[in-house]
């Protein structure tokens, strides 16, 4: 059987592309579904959430320094008692995470001699993340003080060292500025839960 034959009894050579154009479809088909796959998680992590790293020692116990956190941000309204990061301050350009203490239009009060803070002349239960009666660092304010409208008072859990709206390099924080509500550590694994 001479050459020819040959092609013509397999089929010839348009038989042999097949499974070429078949693998190639197949390719397509996977790098497609890849990026589409890819544009979601952006999508999901621009818009719904972020992973951003904690630096500092300013919110022990609740989070350590290099612990990795999840944001939630798409329409988020601050909450008393929220952990958040805020982009930057009236006199920082780096990003800062804190607590929630007092909302816009609520009065905050400091009893510098016994650590207690007040919100609304309602001595705060902070039990759940701190020990009660731990604020008794000085501020550059004279309280009590209302929050403006459109602004938080937010505070550090380890208040010893924590730059927060006690200090005129941080003082109170536009909710423009508020990145979202850190929800979860995801990093490392062995701190990995909510945020409380």
């Amino acid at each position: 059987m001479n050459e020819r034959e040959k092609m013509e009894y397999t089929g010839g050579p348009r038989h042999a592309v097949q499974p070429v154009k078949r693998f190639v479809a197949h390719c397509y088909e996977w790098l497609e579904a890849l990026i589409s796959s890819l544009i979601v998680v952006v999508l999901l992590f621009t818009l719904l959430f972020r992973i951003v790293n904690v630096s500092g020692p300013s919110m022990l116990p609740t989070l350590q320094s290099n612990d990795r956190v999840l944001l939630t941000s798409y329409f988020y309204q601050p909450k008393q008692g929220d952990v958040v990061v805020i982009t930057h301050t009236a006199k920082l350009q780096e990003p800062i995470i804190k607590r929630v203490i007092a909302l816009e239009n609520q009065t905050v009060d400091i009893d510098f001699e016994t650590g207690t803070v007040y919100v609304d002349g309602q001595a705060l239960d902070e039990s759940a993340y701190i020990e009660n009666g731990i604020t008794t660092q000085p501020s550059d304010y004279t309280y009590p003080l209302t929050v403006p409208p459109g602004h938080l008072f937010v505070l550090g859990d380890n208040r010893a060292v924590s730059n927060d709206s006690r200090s005129s390099a941080v003082g109170m924080i536009d909710e423009r500025y508020v990145l979202g509500k850190a929800e979860f550590v995801v990093f490392p694994f062995s701190r990995f839960g909510k945020i409380l």
